[in-house]
């Protein structure tokens, strides 16, 4: 059998999220199947052969398209659909591990991934530029293409089916994994020394790793973290260490720490490479991930699996993935987060549990369960 997948994604400049989800998933895949083919395809104008990861399989075969983006996507994908993707490459099937717009024939089985819906559900988190190329882009005409859609998580799974009108057998709830590099490092790691001294961490602080964007609500954690140091005095020593790309309306979080009384103490340290996340979360005393929404959450998992405790929300997919091993807060209320970090940080025994469960519960996710139940749908 031969199969097709899209890996545009890897285009991204900074190798996160779904570029790190798909070249996981990927690499697991191949590892498990010797037999069946698989051409990797993507399109960019320029060389930009250094970002696709290098799978090193007799069965891989990466192929590309060297048209401009803008005209490959706006133009042809979209609007004249053309050319088929899959009958470039005479695949059987084609899977696609996030949206974004391809043409494909109606003969050839098909599979998309959603990892969320945000910019459906809350399209007020987004800039206008945005909202209109999220209408135009029209999800649910899209998702209506494809033979079989996969969902990260049952959460995600409703809101596919609530918003893009899909029948719930066709949507498969297949959850990520979390990489096998996030786990607990002894004391004085030399990775951890290496990433404290680059970054020029604390001795103790309060890690958020997200992108910079209104959805993400660092904002509120700003606010709670002043609201936290003003009532719990004791902790004075806990900064508050914000990691992450500038996202949309990211200043929006830049005049929330330039009105906070304790801004000295908040420090944005921007992009963290992905080989420096395990040392990071294992250096931070507390994680917190106070989004609005989120289709899965990978840092939740990351942070559990390298033995820090969570507070996350009680909002979308979060308590699905938290699975009772994190502290829970409505991320709308900041005074409700101050006091969840300020029990957490006071209290030895409460972190003890919280690290255990999280462990434990980060140890339910795999990539090779997650490559194997894709290939019982490509081979089904």
């Amino acid at each position: 059998m031969k199969i097709g997948i899209d890996i545009r994604t890897f285009m991204d400049a900074n190798f996160s999220g779904i570029p790190e989800y798909t070249h996981n998933l990927l690499k697991e895949i191949f590892k498990l199947d010797k037999k069946n083919q698989y051409i990797l395809f993507y399109n960019s104008f320029g060389d930009f052969s250094c970002r696709i990861p290098g799978f090193k399989a007799d069965n891989v075969k990466i192929v590309h398209t060297a048209y401009p983006n803008k005209i490959f996507n706006n133009i042809l994908q979209r609007i004249l659909y053309w050319p088929k993707i899959d009958r470039l490459f005479n695949v059987d099937l084609f899977f696609v591990p996030n949206i974004a717009y391809i043409a494909l024939s109606n003969k050839t089985r098909s599979l998309l991934t959603i990892h969320d819906l945000s910019f459906v559900r809350f399209p007020e988190f987004y800039s206008p530029k945005r909202q209109i190329w999220h209408r135009v882009m029209n999800i649910k005409k899209m998702a209506k293409r494809f033979e079989t859609i996969v969902a990260v998580s049952e959460h995600t799974k409703k809101d596919i089916i609530e918003l893009c009108g899909i029948e719930p057998e066709r949507v498969k709830v297949i959850y990520s994994g979390v990489g096998a590099k996030y786990r607990p490092l002894a004391p004085g790691n030399t990775d951890c020394e290496r990433v404290k001294k680059h970054y020029d961490l604390p001795e103790k602080f309060i890690l958020c790793l997200s992108t910079i964007e209104p959805r993400k609500n660092i904002s509120g954690l700003i606010k709670a973290y002043g609201l936290m140091r003003q009532e719990y005095p004791e902790l004075k020593d806990y900064q508050l260490i914000l990691a992450g790309v500038k996202g949309w309306r990211y200043k929006e979080t830049l005049r929330a720490w330039h009105d906070s009384k304790y801004k000295e103490d908040i420090r944005f340290i921007d992009y963290v490479h992905s080989n420096d996340k395990p040392a990071i979360y294992n250096l931070a005393s507390l994680f917190v991930y106070p989004s609005f929404y989120e289709g899965f959450g990978f840092p939740l998992l990351e942070a559990m699996a390298s033995a820090t405790p969570v507070i996350t929300g009680t909002v979308s997919s979060l308590p699905e993935v938290a699975g009772g091993s994190a502290l829970l807060i409505n991320p709308e209320n900041a005074r409700e987060i101050a006091d969840a970090m300020a029990a957490v940080l006071s209290d030895v025994k409460l972190q003890e549990e919280m690290i255990s469960g999280g462990v434990k519960q980060s140890g339910k996710f795999s990539w090779e369960t997650s490559a194997k139940a894709y290939m019982s749908l490509f081979f089904n």
